[in-house]
């Protein structure tokens, strides 16, 4: 599976993975997905992020686990 909006930099946020070119870890979004959030909930917080971008952080962390 290609992750191409997620990366890891030692230099960036400790080395947790995040969404290219922000400083929002997979962890953050996976939290918000956790507690209950929706895609239409986190958008209007974070308006950069597209869906893909949000999908591929939760299957990020899923491909992870």
């Amino acid at each position: 599976m290609a992750f191409d909006r997620i990366t890891r930099s030692v230099d960036v946020m400790g080395g947790k993975p995040f969404i290219r070119g922000t400083r929002d870890t997979v962890g953050t979004i996976v939290g918000l997905i956790a507690t209950g959030s929706t895609a239409d909930d986190i958008t209007p917080a974070y308006p950069y992020h597209t869906d893909d971008e949000l999908r591929q952080a939760l299957s990020y962390a899923a491909w992870r686990v």
